[in-house]
């Protein structure tokens, strides 16, 4: 999740958040890995249940739109086009803000949202880096 988040960062994860409503786009996760579930990962949600997704020159492309991805930097963008997906139904797509180095969704698929074990709230260490996570 490079630059937004380093290797051995301390996070707070709101495991209730998703206990009163669903994940959203633009939100930074905790999940169990789809195909090895004892390892932990940390993703942002960049499409939901039903929406389609697809890359054109490594921008993301939800629902027809192009998003706002400007959190990640030149350096870690792919170049790649990928062919329009829809997200089934109690699915979220997930990538890393590290695009050119992630394993997420791209290759793994549509996490279910069982896996999903909830939102990135805060990381409080290392301490000169502390800071909270928009909802």
């Amino acid at each position: 999740m490079e630059p937004t988040l380093h290797d051995q960062d301390r996070l707070v994860v709101n495991k209730l958040a998703y206990q009163v409503h669903n994940p959203e786009v633009g939100d930074v996760v905790m999940l169990l890995h789809p195909n090895e579930p004892d390892l932990s990962l940390v993703k942002r949600v960049v499409a939901g249940p039903g929406d389609t997704v697809a890359f054109r020159a490594g921008v993301v492309i939800r629902n027809g739109v192009a998003q706002d991805d400007s959190y990640v930097p030149a350096g870690f963008r792919l170049a790649e086009d990928r062919a329009e997906e829809l997200v089934p139904e109690g699915h979220y797509f997930v990538l890393g803000d590290h695009r050119s180095n992630s394993s997420d969704s791209r290759a793994f698929g549509a996490v279910p949202r069982k896996y999903i074990l909830g939102r990135i709230q805060a990381r409080w260490w290392p301490i000169p880096d502390a800071r909270t996570f928009a909802p």
